[in-house]
């Protein structure tokens, strides 16, 4: 009986310790991906090994060949495979989960971030355009439009409310009046460069806009977008920049827009103005 009895407390003591050894990789395991302890991030399917202080920018989820491996040192954002990321990451600070991009909330109007999430709501977007053109040349209604920038915004991680704001300067609230016509669904001078140059034409309102969001992540990340490249110059972009990245509206500047001084400000002035709607 005595015998058995310390064969039980020795199984039992066995079992504890299994478990705490258990847990004590658990929680390492956990710890390693846990977005308040920003220590190290991993791309398990190239042969390199990231690690790195997550950077204030944008975290990623995407499936990713191992060429697209990113280079933290040049500011680009960490990607994570996707049986990597947590749901925890919600708790830090992240912003809502749309398709297969996670982006660093946006909580600030002077947060000057290409990639982000809005701040202003889609109908302030709507009401700042048609108080100051109550007939946009559009195929579409002005809600239809701010819709697609939304959509497809959230889609690639870049800030929709900036990137609508960008439009209304480019195409002067919708007006036009310059080389491009609205038929063209061009609403970011893709391809324009004066002197009657009109640039590239989109077979849809929306693939337009996604075609311009596109060709704001070639400038702010190394990553690829979740959908078929339409923008006829990303891969101009990526090849121009390799691992570096723009971070910021005004780093556009002399780049989107030449001399384009000023050209980042500008946005941001009109997406402070649409804030105040």
């Amino acid at each position: 009986m005595l015998e058995s009895k310390r064969l039980r407390k020795l199984v039992a003591l066995l079992a504890i310790g299994a478990f705490a050894a258990s847990g004590a990789v658990s929680a390492d395991a956990k710890r390693v991906h846990d977005p308040k302890v920003s220590t190290k991030a991993e791309v398990r399917e190239g042969t390199e090994r990231v690690e790195k202080n997550a950077p204030i920018g944008s975290v990623f989820r995407q499936e990713i060949p191992p060429h697209a491996i990113l280079n933290p040192d040049e500011g680009a954002s960490v990607i994570l495979n996707p049986v990597e990321l947590e749901p925890e990451l919600d708790e830090a600070n992240l912003g809502p989960y749309e398709g297969e991009v996670y982006v660093r909330q946006t909580v600030s109007p002077y947060d000057t971030s290409i990639i982000g999430t809005p701040m202003a709501s889609q109908e302030q977007c709507v009401r700042y355009l048609l108080r100051n053109n109550p007939a946009p040349n559009l195929p579409v209604s002005a809600e239809e439009i701010v819709a697609y920038y939304y959509e497809e915004g959230a889609r690639e991680g870049i800030r929709p409310d900036v990137a609508f704001a960008q439009a209304l300067k480019e195409t002067g609230f919708f007006r036009y009046g310059g080389d491009v016509v609205p038929e063209q669904n061009n609403y970011c001078g893709l391809g324009t460069t004066g002197g009657g140059v009109k640039g590239e034409y989109f077979a849809s309102p929306q693939l337009g806009v996604r075609a311009h969001i596109q060709h704001l992540l070639a400038y702010s990340s190394t990553r690829r977008p979740t959908t078929p490249i339409i923008d006829p110059r990303y891969h101009i972009v990526r090849k121009a920049y390799g691992a570096r990245t723009l971070g910021d509206w005004q780093d556009l500047n002399g780049r989107w827009a030449v001399p384009g001084n000023f050209y980042g400000q500008e946005i941001l002035s009109i997406f402070k103005a649409i804030l105040v709607q």
